[in-house]
């Protein structure tokens, strides 16, 4: 089985990419799974293509081995687009989910729910020794509801509902949300060259 790093230590993505590559035959390792723990790369960029590149670029060239990067996030209209590229750390530079959801329910108080659309975006960067890094992007398209619902997935998941659903993306199973998230839509866009890297 062929194997690609991805160079994350978000523990939900991570399940979320095996699932996801899985049926290419390809194996996911983690930035989580190295012997020597890997330092944060920092995210400059001021979009989500530019922040996955960096971390794709920046570990490929350490290991000299193809790399693939994702960098995700919530974007709300009501919000001006925010939280956007600092979804991970919109409450403040420790990451943490809750506070995150919080922060964004907070400033969405009063607004009517049919002013409330947003969407999940992720960009994926594909960085490979002697080539140019590309990205594909995908989107998921839906509104925030009202007060969070839902156990399952992570991040702003509790609080989202895909416009093809009436429950948030936490109360769908793993394998619901991955046929209709964010991420699957930007790997269908990467479906020619992982099948050729299997």
């Amino acid at each position: 089985m062929k194997e690609l790093i991805v160079a994350t230590k978000n523990e939900g993505k991570v399940r979320e990419f095996r699932q996801l590559f899985s049926e290419y035959g390809i194996a996911v390792k983690s930035l989580l799974d190295f012997d020597e723990p890997i330092e944060d790369i920092e995210e400059t960029g001021t979009t989500f293509a530019e922040n996955a590149t960096i971390k794709a670029e920046a570990i490929s060239e350490a290991y000299n081995t193809p790399v693939i990067a994702d960098d995700s996030g919530l974007v709300v209209d009501a919000l001006g687009g925010e939280p956007g590229v600092y979804s991970a750390r919109y409450a403040g530079e420790e990451k943490n989910d809750q506070k995150n959801l919080e922060k964004v329910m907070k400033k969405l108080e009063g607004v009517p729910v049919n002013e409330r659309t947003a969407r999940f975006v992720c960009a994926i960067a594909v960085a490979r020794p002697g080539f140019e890094t590309f990205v594909k992007e995908g989107c998921c398209e839906g509104s925030i509801a009202v007060e969070p619902q839902g156990q399952h997935g992570f991040g702003y998941d509790p609080i989202f509902i895909p416009e093809s659903s009436e429950r948030t993306m936490a109360e769908h199973t793993s394998e619901e949300k991955n046929s209709i998230s964010h991420r699957h839509h930007a790997i269908l866009q990467l479906e020619e060259w992982l099948k050729n890297q299997s």
